[in-house]
C-alpha cells in the first residue's frame, strides 16, 4: 500500500515510455473516452447503458463534464516541486491522495465478482472504497477482500427502518470506516437508456446481496431466497430508497451510527445546514452523477456555495463528472477536500477486472500528480483559488 502519490506521476509516466521503447502499449486506453468506448464493445449492451447513462435526455451528465470547462487552470513559475505531497486526512485517518472511489451498484452485472476486484484494488493503492448498499457479493465479502484497506458503506435509506439499522451495524461490525447516506434516489429516476431496453440489474439478482444475507430482511419474507429468489428479489428492490425519507430519519440514523456520518447528494447550500444540523458528519457535493435528476443543475456549480455555506464545519466532498486529475485540482481548488472517481474505474473493471481498476486507478492518481506540479503546487493543501481562472 502506497502512502503519498506525490512524485508518482513521474514514475508511472516512465514506465509507460519505457514500456512504449520495448513495443509494450498500455493495456487500456488512457482517456475516459476511450474506456468508456472500449468497455462498451465489451460489455452486454444493457449493461454498458446502465453505466453510461443518466435521467431523461442525460443533459445533467453532459452539464456536470462541461462544467469543468468552464474553468482553467493558472500555472505559477519557479517554484519547488520537486517533491510533492498527495497526502490528506479525512476523519482522523491518512488518506493517500484526495481520491475515493465512488459507491456503483450492481458492479456484479459488468464483472462476476466485480466488487471483490475493486476492493482487493483500491487497497492495495491505499485509495478508499466507498462499497454500494447495492452489491452482488455481501458487505463482509468486500471487507474480507479489502482487507486493513479503508472502506466505507454507502446506504440507501428504504422504508424499513429496522432493516436499515441492520445493514449499519453490519458495515460497523465488518470494519467499515464511514456510513454515505445517498439523499438524492427517494425513487429511481426515470433513465431513457434503461426503460427502452426493460433493463434493471437488480431486478436479475445483481446488486442485492446484502439484502437477501440480511436477518431482518430474510425475517420479512414468506419464504427464504433459497426457495423463492425471484421473491426476494422483488422484495429487496422495494428497499432501494424511500419518497418519505426526511432530516427527521436522517437524524434518527446519526444518533445511532458509531463512526462518521457522511451525506452524498447535496446541491443547495440550506440543505447543507440542514444535514449538519441533523448530525452529519461530512457532505458529499454531488448529483448522483447526472442519474437521478434531468436538466439538474451540474454538481460543480453548487460546490463553491456549499462550501462558503459550510464554513469550515464539517469536510465537503465531490462527486459527479470527476473524468481527469485537472478535474480533480479544479474541485480541490473550489474548496473540496477530495473527489470521488466513479465510472472510468467501472470501464477499467470491465476491461481488464481487477487490473483494468489498478490501472485506471495509477493513471488518475498520475495525471494528478503532474498537473499539480505543473501548477507550480507542491502540496494538495495549497491548491487553492488563486490557480483558477473564468474561462
Amino acid at each position: 500500500m502506497r502512502e503519498n502519490y506525490g512524485g508518482f506521476g513521474t514514475e508511472r509516466q516512465s514506465a509507460i515510455y519505457a514500456a512504449g521503447a520495448a513495443g509494450q502499449a498500455p493495456n487500456l486506453p488512457l482517456s475516459a473516452e476511450g474506456l468508456e468506448d472500449g468497455a462498451a464493445r465489451v460489455l452486454r449492451p444493457e449493461v454498458a447503458d446502465y453505466v453510461a447513462g443518466g435521467a431523461g435526455s442525460e443533459s445533467t451528465m453532459r452539464a456536470n463534464l462541461a462544467e469543468f470547462d468552464r474553468w482553467q487552470l493558472l500555472p505559477r513559475m519557479l517554484r519547488d516541486v520537486r517533491e510533492r505531497d498527495c497526502r490528506i486526512e479525512l476523519f482522523g485517518r491518512s488518506v493517500p491522495a484526495p481520491v475515493l472511489l465512488a459507491p456503483i451498484g450492481a458492479l456484479g452485472a459488468v464483472r462476476e465478482g466485480g466488487e471483490i476486484m475493486v476492493a482487493r484494488a483500491a487497497a492495495a493503492l491505499g485509495i478508499p472504497f466507498v462499497a454500494s448498499t447495492l452489491t452482488s457479493a455481501t458487505l463482509e465479502e468486500i471487507a474480507q477482500a479489502a482487507g486493513s484497506g479503508t472502506r466505507w458503506f454507502q446506504l440507501y435509506w428504504g422504508p424499513d427502518p429496522e432493516l436499515n439499522l441492520s445493514l449499519v451495524s453490519r458495515a460497523e461490525a465488518a470494519g467499515y470506516a464511514a456510513i454515505v447516506v445517498t439523499l438524492d434516489t427517494r425513487l429511481l429516476a426515470w433513465r431513457e437508456r434503461d426503460l427502452a431496453r426493460g433493463y434493471l440489474p437488480f431486478l436479475t439478482g445483481a446488486g442485492v446481496g446484502n439484502y437477501l444475507s440480511d436477518p431482518v430482511f430474510r425475517a420479512r419474507l414468506e419464504r427464504p431466497p433459497e426457495d423463492d429468489p425471484a421473491g426476494a428479489i422483488r422484495r429487496a428492490v422495494g428497499q432501494i430508497g424511500d419518497p418519505g425519507f426526511t432530516w427527521k430519519e436522517l437524524r434518527f440514523l446519526a444518533d445511532r451510527v458509531r463512526v462518521p456520518l457522511v451525506v452524498k447528494g447535496i446541491l443547495h447550500p440550506q440543505d447543507a445546514n440542514e444535514a449538519v444540523d441533523a448530525g452529519a458528519n461530512g457532505i458529499i457535493v454531488s448529483n448522483h452523477g447526472g442519474r437521478q435528476v434531468g436538466g439538474g443543475v451540474p454538481a460543480l456549480r453548487s460546490l463553491p456555495n456549499i462550501v462558503a455555506e459550510t464554513g469550515g464545519r464539517t469536510p465537503v466532498l465531490f462527486d459527479s463528472g470527476v473524468r481527469r486529475g485537472s478535474d480533480a485540482i479544479k474541485a480541490l481548488a473550489l474548496g473540496a477536500q477530495a473527489v470521488l472517481v466513479g465510472r472510468p474505474y467501472v470501464w477499467g473493471l470491465a476491461l481488464d477486472g481487477e487490473n483494468g481498476v489498478t490501472e485506471v486507478l495509477e493513471n488518475f492518481l498520475a495525471d494528478l500528480d503532474l498537473t499539480m506540479a505543473e501548477l507550480g503546487v507542491a502540496s494538495v493543501h495549497d491548491i487553492s483559488r488563486e490557480l483558477l481562472a473564468p474561462a
